[in-house]
């Protein structure tokens, strides 16, 4: 009997497509996965097996009539509980919004239905999707399906969990800073950042974004296979104008010369030796494959990410501190209060003069990849943490915040980000970080092929080796 959930999605979409399978078996096995490895890690905290029957049994009526299903026709996908789906609450993690019941989808979602996927489940997130880890007082504790020591990353953890443990085979995720890549990193998947404007997205069941959320937040997908990543970013990049920041962008770009940066410690950053060693490996995959690397520093990162954090800020203590008051959820206030002190409440001077300096980081990169096409960093300057070790100490909050600082510096450009996984250290992940310029996240697909190819093929794995 046919395991369809150990597949990527795009054979379980060319099965379903071609009908040497039903939507309805693939989305039985999934169910079936999801009850085995859910318990274990808590990746999927909302699902509805009927619900997920009746979308399957959708796609195999159209395939019957003759239409075409979609791209995605099939696949089961896991949705962030950050954003809308109609029907289901849209918690962000927090007991205060339990009630909050979408009416509409949003737009991800949408295109997402539109090309056939199956919405399996919706999973975990911390409190206001606000942390590198995973745990919140309504949801509870997600735990790494490779290591229970071991963060399953953050915000989009159970997202990265679930698809590391074969729970569904395309995870929805979010970044404002390091959302998806990190919980790539961290579950020993792949996951992508979109450019800015790339996927649309709109929450109509919550207020507008703040002018910070709406400059560095994106939606995009974490997966086993870049060529999943592939056709997941395709789906879900398709045309919606309730996100007035979407661009019908061209998904190739001209062709440029096989030309990689390699950039180990980024303005000082204190790159740990085995993440240094997964870096060259990668460079090293890349050579073998006719690309010249060059090790060289890249433009700022520091700046960007002071003034990211800036930019958040100044919106969560406009409106927020009420929220995170009433939410009392112990995580997210000692989070918060670290940020805070890390970043002084800036004056309206202050805040233009970060909104205004973001034209001259955008430029500095720019310029930069029209050297170098992709470089490659750090995702982290560590190996994946250990499970809530950020509010161990303030000293410790610390050290987690420059560890990440390629995660925070890269959003306030709206450049896009793809998370490779390269392999183990024991039992813990380890990868690279590939960057490009706007709208060319074909670059970084062909690259991250590239080292995929060369490591150990994707394969879901078992909670904690069981």
């Amino acid at each position: 009997m046919t395991e369809y959930w150990r597949l990527p999605a795009t054979e379980i979409a060319a099965l379903v497509r071609s009908r040497q399978v039903s939507a309805a078996e693939v989305a039985r096995d999934a169910l079936a996965r999801l009850e085995a490895a859910n318990p274990a890690i808590n990746a999927v905290v909302d699902h509805r097996p009927e619900d997920v029957r009746g979308q399957a049994a959708v796609i195999d009526a159209a395939i019957g009539r003759g239409e075409d299903p979609g791209p995605m026709a099939g696949v089961p996908v896991t949705i962030k509980v950050n954003v809308d789906q109609t029907g289901y609450a849209t918690t962000n993690g927090l007991r205060i919004q339990k009630d909050l019941v979408a009416t509409q989808d949003n737009p991800v979602v949408a295109n997402l239905r539109r090309a056939g996927a199956v919405l399996l489940g919706r999973t975990n997130t911390p409190a206001f999707s606000l942390r590198w880890f995973c745990r919140n007082s309504l949801h509870g504790h997600t735990k790494n399906p490779r290591d229970p020591g071991i963060t399953p990353g953050g915000s989009s953890g159970g997202a990265a969990a679930g698809v590391a443990a074969g729970i569904g085979a395309v995870g929805h995720g979010t970044d404002i800073g390091g959302s998806i890549r990190y919980p790539a990193y961290a579950c020993g998947v792949h996951g992508l950042r979109p450019t800015l404007g790339r996927i649309p997205a709109w929450n109509a069941s919550g207020a507008e974004r703040h002018v910070g959320g709406q400059l560095m937040a994106v939606s995009g997908p974490i997966a086993r296979t870049i060529a999943d990543l592939r056709l997941a970013f395709a789906a879900m990049s398709a045309r919606d104008v309730r996100d007035p920041w979407w661009v019908d962008a061209a998904h190739a770009g001209p062709a440029v010369e096989k030309r990689a940066a390699l950039c180990i410690r980024p303005e000082g950053m204190p790159t740990a030796p085995e993440v240094e060693a997964a870096l060259r490996d990668a460079a090293k995959r890349l050579e073998a494959d006719g690309w010249v690397v060059e090790e060289v520093e890249c433009p700022p990162l520091r700046e960007p990410a002071s003034i990211q954090a800036m930019l958040w800020l100044a919106e969560s203590r406009r409106g927020l501190n009420a929220a995170f008051r009433q939410e009392a959820d112990p995580d997210a206030s000692f989070v918060f209060a670290q940020m805070e002190a890390l970043c002084p409440e800036p004056d309206l001077n202050a805040f233009m003069d970060g909104l205004q300096k973001r034209a001259f980081f955008v430029r500095a990169w720019m310029t930069f990849f029209e050297r170098y096409p992709v470089a490659i960093t750090p995702v982290s300057a560590e190996l994946p943490f250990p499970d809530q070790d950020d509010v161990s100490s303030p000293e410790r909050f610390r050290q987690i915040m420059e560890a990440q600082l390629t995660q925070v510096g890269l959003p306030l450009m709206g450049l896009p980000g793809l998370v490779v996984t390269t392999g183990l250290v024991g039992r813990v992940p380890v990868g690279a970080q590939l960057l490009a310029g706007r709208y060319r996240e074909d670059l970084l697909f062909a690259a991250a092929e590239v080292i995929e190819a060369a490591g150990v093929p994707a394969s879901p794995v078992d909670p904690f080796g069981a």
